[in-house]
C-alpha cells in the first residue's frame, strides 16, 4: 500500500511548568493558559514527550509513527544513516521570568555511559528581553577545579559567574561543560540535540513547583566541568532578504532569514529534513502542493524529501535549521 505524501507538519506545543517560569507564551504566542510555564516543546523525540502532529491527515500521530513509516524520506539519508529512526533535535522557546538554576550539560561520550543518552549541545536566539536581562555564562576570572569546590563549599558561587547582558537578536552556542543559566526577563528560542541531560551546580536556594528544594547534581558535573573562559557569543549580521549564517555545529546548521519580501529556497544540497521558527513577522510555508501559514512563535518540520521551499511574506525572521552532513 502506498503510503501518503509528506508534507510541511506542524506539532501541538508541549507546555511545561517551571519554577521560573512566566506569562510570555501564552500572552505573545497563544501557547496555553497563563501561569509558571516556562517551556514550549515545538518539536521533541524525548522519551514521554514526543510531538504530536497538528496539522494535516497525520493530524493527532506521533512523530515517532512518522519516523518509522518515511525514515529517510523524512529525515535525510544521511540523518538516518546517523541516528536511525530517532529525531536527534529538540526545539523549544523559553520564558524565564526568573532565573533559571546555574548549570550545564554532557557531551556525547559521557551521556552515553552514564545516561544512555544523546550529549546537550545547544544554541540560543534571543526573542526579547525585559530592562537589564543577562545570561550567565562561565567565570568572570581565572579558574580550576579546586578554586571552583572552594568557592562552591563556600556558597560564593555566585561571585565568580560571568554575567552579560543580552538583547533579541542576540545568539549563543552553548558547548557541553559549560556552565551557564538564562537570567529573569529573557524570552529565547533553544535548538538542541534530543536530550533532557541537565546538571545543576545551583539554584538560587529556591524550592521547585511542589516545595522542596530541587536536586543539585555537583558531584556529576565537576568531570564535565570546561574552566576555560567562554566564548558562547556568536557574531553575525542579519542582511534582508539573504540567508545568513548564524551557527554550524556537528550537531545543527542554523541559518537567519530576514525576509521583506518571497523566496525561494532550494534543498536539493542538503540531506536532512529542515526546520523553520519563526522569531518576527508571519510568512506562508509552502511545498509539495502544501501550504502552511507561521506567526511569530510558530515551528514547522519540512521533510527531507522537500526539494523547494516557497517563502511567501512582507515581513518575517525564520531560523533555518538542519543536520549538517559534512561533519
Amino acid at each position: 500500500m502506498k503510503l501518503p505524501s509528506l508534507y510541511p507538519l506542524k506539532f501541538r506545543p508541549q507546555l511545561m511548568e517551571k519554577v521560573w517560569g512566566g506569562n510570555q507564551l501564552a500572552e505573545r504566542f497563544g501557547k496555553g493558559a497563563k501561569g509558571s510555564i516556562g517551556e514550549s516543546w515545538e518539536i521533541s523525540d524525548v522519551q514521554d514527550h514526543v510531538s504530536i502532529v497538528d496539522n494535516g491527515i497525520f493530524e493527532g500521530r506521533p512523530l515517532t509513527e512518522l519516523l518509522e513509516l518515511y525514515g529517510s524520506e523524512l529525515l535525510g539519508v544521511g540523518v538516518a544513516d546517523r541516528f536511525g529512526t530517532t529525531f536527534p533535535l529538540l526545539f523549544k522557546i523559553i520564558d524565564a521570568r526568573e532565573d533559571l538554576s546555574v548549570q550545564l550539560h554532557p557531551g556525547d561520550a559521557l551521556a552515553k555511559e552514564r545516561h544512555n543518552s544523546f550529549g546537550k549541545t545547544e544554541m540560543w536566539y534571543i526573542l526579547h528581553t525585559e530592562k537589564d536581562a543577562r545570561l550567565i555564562m562561565g567565570f568572570n576570572r581565572e579558574m580550576d577545579k579546586e578554586t571552583y569546590q572552594n568557592y562552591l563549599s563556600e556558597k560564593r558561587i555566585t561571585s565568580i559567574l560571568h554575567s552579560e547582558k543580552v538583547k533579541a537578536g542576540d545568539a549563543f552556542f552553548i558547548a557541553p561543560g559549560t556552565v551557564h543559566a538564562i537570567g529573569a526577563g529573557v524570552l529565547l528560542a533553544e535548538i538542541q540535540q534530543t536530550s533532557d541531560i541537565t546538571y545543576r551546580i545551583y539554584d538560587w536556594n529556591r524550592p521547585g513547583i511542589d516545595g522542596h528544594m530541587r536536586e543539585l547534581h555537583t558531584e556529576l558535573a565537576l568531570d564535565v566541568i570546561d574552566f576555560n573562559p567562554s566564548n558562547a557569543k556568536l557574531q553575525f549580521t542579519e542582511k534582508e532578504n539573504e540567508a545568513v549564517d548564524i551557527c554550524r555545529s556537528a550537531y545543527f546548521v542554523t541559518t537567519s532569514l530576514k525576509l521583506t519580501q518571497d523566496i525561494q529556497r532550494d534543498m536539493t544540497s542538503i540531506d536532512s529534513f529542515v526546520v523553520y521558527m519563526c522569531v518576527d513577522g508571519e510568512a506562508v510555508i509552502g511545498c509539495e502542493g502544501s501550504s502552511e501559514a507561521l506567526k511569530i512563535g510558530d515551528t514547522i518540520l519540512i521533510p527531507a524529501c522537500t526539494t523547494q521551499v516557497n517563502i511567501e511574506t512582507k515581513g518575517a525572521t525564520l531560523l533555518e535549521v538542519y543536520v549538517p552532513s559534512d561533519i
